[in-house]
C-alpha cells in the first residue's frame, strides 16, 4: 500500500507546549548550491535572502524558511532517518492554485497531489531528493478536534482548485506568496513509538493521530500537525552521516523566552537531537 494513502486513526490529544508554538527554518545540506538556488527560485518560487560562505538563506521576504549549505558531492539520504519533507504553508487557497498553474505551465515535476481533508497539498523533490510539500489549509472549523478521524489521503481535485483562478493558463506567478510559513516538518524516523514518547511526553506536542508503528502526527494548539514522523523507509535506520544531503536542523519556535527556557530544561538545551539523531534547535519568534 502506498503510505500516502493510509488513513489516520484517532488518538487522545495531549499538549504542554504553548498553543502558538510553530515550526521555523529547515536547514539542509546540498551537493551544489548554485543548482539548488536555481531550483528553489525558479521552480518553487522562493527568494534568496542572503548568501555567503557556501550557505544561502531563502524565504518569501520575511523570516528565513530554508537554509542551504553546500557539501560538494553529497548523496541523497534515502533510507536514513532525517527529512521526509518540509511543508510550506501558503496563506490562501488561491495562492496554492497560482502555484499549481505555474507548475503546469512551466513543467515543474511533481511527485504527488493529495487531498488530506484538513489541507490540499502538492509534493515535489529537489535535485538532492529532499522532499517538499506546498499546501493550503482548509478552514479550521471543518477539522478542529477531529484530526484523528479526518486526516486522510485522497486524490486532489485539481480542476476545482484551479477554478479559483480566472485563467490558469495566463495567471502570473512572481513566486510563493508573501506570508508563506513553515507549516510542518515530516521526518523519517527509526522508531515511531520512541518518536511519540519524545515529542509528546518530553517536548510537549499533542498527539493528533497515529498509524500504528508506521507514522504519527503531533502538534501544538490543536493544529492538524506541526510534526510528522514515519518509518516507511527508515525503520531502525540511523541519522544520515556526513557525505549525504541531509536535514541538519529543524527549528521549533516558541512564543517567548519563558516557554523557551522551560522546553530547553525538559530536553537538555537549546540545540538537541531526537531519538533518531535528528538535530533540533529551539528559538523564539
Amino acid at each position: 500500500m502506498d503510505p500516502e494513502e493510509l488513513t489516520a486513526v484517532s488518538e487522545p490529544v495531549r499538549a504542554d507546549l504553548p498553543p502558538t508554538t510553530r515550526m521555523g527554518a529547515v536547514h539542509l545540506t546540498v551537493a551544489d548550491l548554485d543548482r539548488s538556488i536555481a531550483y528553489y527560485e525558479t521552480q518553487i518560487g522562493l527568494q534568496v535572502h542572503a548568501r555567503e560562505d557556501g550557505r544561502a538563506r531563502l524565504g518569501t521576504g520575511g523570516e528565513d524558511l530554508l537554509v542551504l549549505t553546500e557539501e560538494p558531492g553529497a548523496k541523497p539520504a534515502d533510507g536514513h532517518s532525517g527529512l521526509f519533507h518540509f511543508a510550506l504553508l501558503v496563506p490562501e487557497r488561491i495562492d496554492l492554485a497560482r502555484w499549481l498553474a505555474h507548475a503546469a505551465r512551466d513543467r515543474v515535476a511533481l511527485t504527488g497531489l493529495s487531498d488530506h481533508f484538513v489541507s490540499e497539498a502538492l509534493y515535489l523533490r529537489d535535485p538532492d531528493h529532499h522532499g517538499i510539500e506546498i499546501y493550503a489549509d482548509r478552514p479550521r472549523e471543518l477539522w478542529e478536534g477531529q484530526v484523528g478521524l479526518r486526516l486522510t489521503t485522497e486524490p486532489l481535485d485539481t480542476n476545482d482548485l484551479l477554478a479559483t483562478l480566472e485563467d490558469p493558463g495566463s495567471e502570473s506567478f512572481d513566486g510563493l506568496a508573501a506570508g508563506t510559513v513553515m507549516g510542518h516538518v515530516h521526518l523519517c524516523v527509526a522508531d515511531v513509538g520512541r518518536t511519540v514518547d519524545y515529542y509528546r511526553d518530553v517536548v510537549g506536542f499533542g498527539l493528533m493521530a497515529q498509524l500504528g508503528d508506521q507514522a504519527a502526527f503531533l502538534s501544538a494548539g490543536g493544529y492538524h500537525h506541526h510534526l510528522g514522523g514515519n518509518t516507511w523507509q527508515s525503520a531502525g535506520r540511523p541519522y544520515a552521516p556526513e557525505g549525504y544531503a541531509r536535514l541538519t536542523q529543524m527549528t521549533i519556535v516558541l512564543p517567548d523566552e519563558a516557554s523557551l527556557d522551560a522546553l530547553a530544561a525538559r530536553v537538555g538545551g537549546r540545540e538537541v537531537r531526537d531519538p533518531s539523531g535528528i538535530p533540533i534547535a529551539l528559538t523564539t519568534g
